[in-house]
């Protein structure tokens, strides 16, 4: 079975045939909203809302412990993780989907492990290949059949949020290396791989980074709901390519 995580834009998988929903207790606490069981074309299917069903949970405040839990718990084999991002270099623009390879996290104060806690051992896991190889090369494979262009490979910075960056802020990201910039990618990559479920990323760029192009002298919200609600679509085509060759 394979889960989906949908983020800003995508509380709602609408190609998929939902067959129960279920209300979900971890030991980490509750995750962001039930979990919808059903299939994606033939394929098994699990999804939550990152956000909640009614995108009432910023960023920080995402319980990333329950929501992988309770995936694991479920049966998921594998996790696909939808998310909005900006971009940051000019081939980045607004409506392009990005399968990310690398990861940098800027976040603090999020509880980022399962391994903590009196009687639990210390585990340090292998984080060099934040994103599955395989299950990227199987999102790629499927942005060709649907016949969808996406860029292969990119570095995720995850921010804290739930504000936006500053002008000065994405300069430096920018030389640390950073591509496109979210708020999701971390703790949910790592908690991921500490669960051993293959984790990888689809990222819709939803606005051009604080300082570049159209948002040289800010960032219009309306512009990204509006790039968002127009691109969706091509998510979803591209996970439902996804199904139908798993």
């Amino acid at each position: 079975m394979i889960a989906i995580i949908g983020g800003s834009g995508l509380s709602q998988l609408s190609n998929l045939d939902i067959q129960r929903r279920q209300v979900v207790r971890t030991p980490y606490g509750e995750p962001s909203g039930a979990l919808l069981f059903g299939h994606l074309c033939d394929q098994d299917t699990v999804f939550v809302a990152r956000h909640g069903y009614g995108h009432t949970i910023p960023p920080h405040a995402v319980n990333y412990r329950a929501n992988l839990w309770a995936l694991k718990q479920a049966g998921a084999e594998a996790i696909i993780s939808v998310a909005s991002a900006g971009g940051i270099q000019d081939h980045l623009s607004p409506g392009t989907i990005v399968v990310p390879d690398q990861i940098l996290d800027y976040t603090w104060g999020r509880q980022a492990t399962f391994f903590d806690g009196v009687d639990t051992p210390v585990v340090h896991v292998d984080f060099t290949e934040p994103y599955d190889p395989a299950l990227r090369q199987r999102i790629l494979a499927a942005a060709q059949a649907a016949d969808e262009p996406v860029i292969d490979g990119a570095t995720y910075a995850a921010m804290q949020g739930p504000r936006l960056e500053t002008a000065a802020e994405v300069t430096r990201l920018e030389r640390d290396g950073a591509n496109v910039i979210g708020m999701t990618g971390m703790p949910e990559a790592l908690l991921a791989r500490e669960l051993e479920l293959p984790y990888a990323a689809i990222v819709l760029v939803v606005n051009d980074a604080a300082g570049r192009r159209s948002a040289r002298h800010g960032i219009r919200m309306e512009e990204i709901e509006t790039t968002a609600r127009q691109a969706m679509g091509r998510v979803l085509k591209l996970l439902q390519h996804f199904c139908t060759h798993a």
